[in-house]
């Protein structure tokens, strides 16, 4: 059944959830039949959104992701917040399949009323979001979410994109063999606001303190995010409730220190900024594929590149100059 745009807003500012997953499926097709509807729709709830705590989640395959979703989601819920989680699942780079299974991972949050699980592929898309996550997130805060998570799929190359979305940016890791620091990327750490050693317990309790040791000594070679707030590295366990309250708690006090200062608002509109960007370059290349012709043009100028007979920026610069031009247009 195909619902309105009036039924739709309706249904997400009711908070019907049969409603909202409709909406943000239509946002995420690309069918042009619905993207005219789904541009409508988001232009139409935009000054409405807004309202909530956007926290990226991300650390290495195996560090409790989900399970510490779950935790803090359940910990939000039972002081009285809504929370959504937008689940990014990484696709296959052949056939575009994503497994889709992090409401069966996330069972009890998902028995939630005040919760909301939204598992997406990230369609190839990279940086460990989905294309359309930004505009899920709005939908989520129009329904009245008051934070909204965010799991990455952790792919460990292009976090930028999760801490562009969101307003705080959690790193989940923990205690492994040999240097606690290896494979921790300086890019990584120069975006991270809150660190969580994960899957803590009395067995591996020193260990844990002297990778929060090492973490922050490395943090000190590292200029700050934000003046004013120094990383804070905290252990607990997820699996067992234990330092959940202090992120909340840390998170709040971070989200309250961005906003005394003017940050919060200034990098939301930033954010906005890249998204519009970003979007620019989506239309454009969908503009490019309308054309007939374009792919020939494309693979010439490509072979040029890959024959050595010019630079490859020059045939680049030639094939959108070309096509801007019109001359490869039908």
């Amino acid at each position: 059944m195909k619902f309105s745009t009036e039924e739709l807003i309706e249904g997400i500012q009711s908070g019907n959830k049969r409603l909202i997953a409709k909406a943000i499926t239509l946002v995420e097709s690309k069918k042009a039949e619905h993207r005219a509807q789904a541009e409508d729709l988001l232009k139409r709830i935009m000054p409405l959104a807004g309202n909530s705590i956007r926290v990226g989640v991300t650390g290495v395959p195996g560090a409790g992701k989900s399970t510490f979703i779950e935790s803090f989601g359940r910990l939000a819920i039972a002081q009285g917040k809504k929370v959504a989680v937008l689940a990014i699942d990484p696709s296959s780079s052949i056939n575009k399949g994503s497994i889709l299974g992090d409401k069966t991972r996330m069972e009890e949050l998902a028995k939630e009323e005040n919760a909301f699980i939204r598992p997406s592929p990230s369609s190839g898309f990279l940086g460990g979001v989905a294309n359309t996550t930004f505009e899920t997130m709005m939908i989520c805060e129009v329904a009245g979410y008051d934070y909204i998570l965010i799991e990455t799929v952790g792919v460990g190359q292009s976090e930028v994109l999760v801490a562009d979305i969101t307003d705080v940016f959690l790193f989940l890791k923990i205690i492994g063999g040999g240097d606690e620091l290896q494979g921790i990327k300086r890019g990584i750490m120069e975006m991270v606001d809150v660190i969580f050693i994960n899957k803590v317990d009395q067995d591996n309790l020193q260990k844990a303190k002297n990778t929060r040791l090492e973490l922050k000594r490395a943090l000190d070679f590292i200029p700050p995010k934000e003046k004013g707030w120094k990383i804070p590295v905290l252990l607990g366990s997820a699996l067992h409730n234990e330092g959940l309250q202090e992120t909340y708690d840390t998170i709040s006090e971070f989200i309250n220190l961005k906003k005394k200062t003017g940050r919060f608002e200034e990098i939301r509109t930033q954010q906005a900024e890249k998204r519009f960007e970003y979007w620019v370059q989506e239309y454009i290349l969908s503009l490019m594929k309308k054309s007939n012709t374009v792919e020939e043009a494309y693979h010439m100028h490509k072979k040029n590149a890959s024959e050595m007979v010019s630079n490859p920026s020059t045939e680049a610069k030639l094939f959108v100059e070309k096509f801007l031009s019109g001359e490869n247009r039908d």
